[in-house]
């Protein structure tokens, strides 16, 4: 299964205390990069949720987003007394010293932190619910993601079978080009020599100057590594699992190999497909950033 490192997934879950909701969303990153966004009643659990999601994740900037809603009053919430008296006091205390202050409203002290005292529920248990609510949560994210990689999986075997054909029709044009270079090249040395050198000079004077011009555009070197390379992209993306830092490196070799095809090139149909695969090979570089 190929991965993409891009995805998203959320879930809910009721408790007797609150509701919890789970967030995950990713892109692409060089490395795994974690980031937490919870409330500070649930920063005690930030390690074994990091711990579960590395399990899971090896590349990508994933964000956790994490909210958990207390019940209300209708659910069995009570007053804090004490702190209710606090406020009371610090009220009478504030128009004290400054008359024209605005009293503490019912709405004011109803939402003041802690003044309602809900249904409590153990630390073990909303651990609990919180880790199964992640892996229900990560088994969508890594749906998600494969969904993705097998997109991205078709467009890369597609660009790599368009790279082969281009690959296949530059091999008939190298002979082609030498045997136009003898026939130009005799003719002007036809007309240059005439009848200057005798037949045995000028045919190893021939046979010397297409030698040399032959292995000037010989490309089967780089032929043969380009198919080794398309042969290995097959390879990988049929083997699955994280790929992505290998294919970056392919990418690496396959420009090298299209630029020197194209350096080499003395025929425009050769220039042309070099530059196409380089085309190829830079939209296939581009995709690969996304996969893990």
């Amino acid at each position: 299964m190929i991965l993409s490192m891009t995805g998203y997934a959320t879930a809910s879950a009721e408790l007797d205390s609150g509701s919890l909701t789970l967030e995950l969303r990713a892109v692409n990153h060089r490395y795994l990069d974690v980031q937490l966004r919870m409330p500070d009643e649930l920063r005690g659990f930030e390690g074994a949720l990091r711990e579960a999601i590395s399990a899971q994740l090896q590349r990508g900037k994933v964000e956790c987003r994490i909210n958990y809603a207390a019940r209300g009053a209708q659910s069995g919430a009570a007053l804090n007394r004490g702190l209710l008296q606090q406020l009371a006091a610090w009220n009478n205390e504030v128009q004290t010293a400054l008359p024209d202050a605005r009293s503490l409203s019912v709405a004011d002290v109803l939402r003041w932190s802690g003044v309602l005292e809900t249904p409590g529920v153990s630390a073990d248990e909303l651990r609990a619910a919180l880790l199964d609510l992640l892996q229900e949560v990560l088994q969508e994210f890594s749906a998600s993601r494969a969904r993705e990689g097998e997109k991205l999986k078709d467009f890369l075997l597609q660009r790599v079978d368009k790279i082969e054909a281009l690959r296949s029709g530059v091999m008939p044009h190298v002979p082609a080009a030498v045997a136009a270079y003898e026939q130009k090249l005799t003719a002007r040395l036809r007309d240059a020599l005439q009848n200057a050198v005798t037949q045995d000079i000028w045919d190893e004077r021939i046979r010397q100057e297409i030698t040399l011009f032959a292995s000037k555009i010989d490309v089967d070197e780089e032929l043969s590594r380009l198919a080794s390379h398309l042969t290995e992209m097959r390879r990988i993306l049929a083997q699955g699992g994280a790929v992505g830092k290998r294919l970056d490196f392919l990418m690496q070799e396959l420009n090298r190999e299209a630029n020197t095809l194209g350096s080499k090139s003395v025929d425009a149909e050769v220039s042309r497909n070099a530059m196409e695969m380089k085309i190829l090979i830079e939209q296939m570089r581009e995709q690969i950033q996304n996969l893990e």
